[in-house]
């Protein structure tokens, strides 16, 4: 909200000595062009004060004028990656000097907060395409479909990969103490490569991958730890199977023996990790391996299985049961900015359509998303 002028000590006094005198708030303010609101307070202020003029305020004085931090707020909606660095130097190309915490404190006075970029990934046409198509035929699955599901996927952990970024408390000229610091090693101390396995119920079996795996390695890791995995989970009949688009994944071997174990697979969209549950999993595990700080591989692969069973049976059917949430944020912050980016590159007939009719941010119904954009792309075909 812009600042109001501020009322000159005049008409500050007019407006008590006019209460003074018995008149009510509506006929001062009538009279003299005011708020009702404006004259009230400065009576309860006069009443409380015995002064009309404002008190001294606490602390030094804003250095950024409101014109200064439109023009902050205008360059941060333009371009979010915007450094503070680079916010002091157009403020001092301006006339204003000011530091990089006054810089922060503006911006969150205004609301924002600094956040890491969240990382997704590039899609194509087709990719887009294929996302699409999962969505519309999945947002209105019910709960119980996802709980049919078994997830899985392959990880890289690394020996002191999560521990590089730890931050520790210490005394000055103690920066080489053995406790403040952590082991380096080239190349992050070597690293293993693990499938593993969940659903509703928990997490399955947790498999290292010794050497590269080609599609013959696969479906033996498949043969030694799915069909193991959905017998200890209970399962049931009826169960569906996910894996990605991976090459070894979508071999014609590979597919004949899922069919031949009549196992059903998840059709699944490319370059969508970012929709697979076992992420959050991923990163829970490595947190966990963290904490306990392997001291090699092979004490990395002990410690991944017992702190991959120890991940609770809750926590895994929580992530199956906001899978539709998942799904439907995806939907409104994540692909769609890049489909509706895509379809602007396809026509300028779009900018006044999505000018008119489209905010990115108050869509209810992801569906409505869907088909939206399906229709845009339609104009082009």
């Amino acid at each position: 909200m812009a600042k109001t002028k501020e009322l000159s000590k005049d008409v500050r006094d007019k407006i008590v000595d006019l209460h003074k005198a018995g008149m009510g708030y509506k006929t001062i303010a009538k009279q003299l062009g005011e708020k009702v609101t404006t004259v009230g307070a400065i009576i309860r202020k006069w009443k409380k004060h015995k002064r009309t003029v404002n008190l001294p305020r606490p602390g030094a004085p804003c250095k950024i004028s409101p014109r200064g931090v439109a023009m902050i707020m205008r360059t941060v909606r333009n371009q979010p990656r915007t450094t503070r660095e680079d916010l002091v130097n157009d403020l001092k190309a301006a006339g204003t000097i000011v530091t990089k915490k006054t810089i922060g404190n503006t911006l969150r006075r205004e609301g924002l907060k600094s956040c890491s970029a969240r990382k997704v990934p590039l899609l194509k046409k087709a990719h887009i395409h294929a996302r699409l198509k999962f969505a519309n035929e999945h947002l209105n699955d019910s709960e119980d479909n996802w709980v049919k599901v078994l997830w899985s996927d392959e990880t890289k952990m690394e020996l002191f990969g999560i521990n590089s970024t730890r931050r520790v408390w210490r005394r000055r000229n103690a920066a080489y103490d053995p406790k403040n610091t952590i082991p380096t090693v080239k190349h992050g101390g070597g690293n293993i490569m693990l499938w593993g396995c969940f659903s509703a119920k928990g997490t399955g079996q947790l498999h290292r991958i010794k050497g590269t795996m080609d599609g013959a390695m696969y479906r033996q890791i498949l043969g030694e730890n799915l069909l193991p995995s959905a017998r200890a989970l209970k399962m049931g009949r009826g169960w569906v199977f996910q894996h990605d688009n991976d090459p070894k994944h979508m071999a014609k071997a590979t597919k004949e023996w899922l069919k031949k174990k009549h196992i059903k697979v998840l059709e699944w969209p490319s370059q969508s990790p970012d929709l697979n549950p076992i992420e959050n999993l991923w990163r829970e595990l490595k947190v966990r391996v963290a904490k306990r700080q392997p001291r090699n591989l092979n004490d990395l692969e002990k410690i991944c299985k017992e702190e991959w069973d120890k991940i609770p049976p809750e926590m895994c059917a929580n992530l199956v049961a906001n899978y539709k949430k998942r799904l439907t944020s995806d939907c409104q912050q994540g692909f769609c900015h890049q489909v509706l980016s895509h379809v602007l590159q396809r026509g300028q007939i779009l900018i006044s359509l999505i000018k008119m009719q489209i905010n990115l941010y108050h869509f209810s119904h992801a569906f409505f998303w869907i088909f939206w954009v399906l229709f845009c792309l339609s104009l082009f075909k």
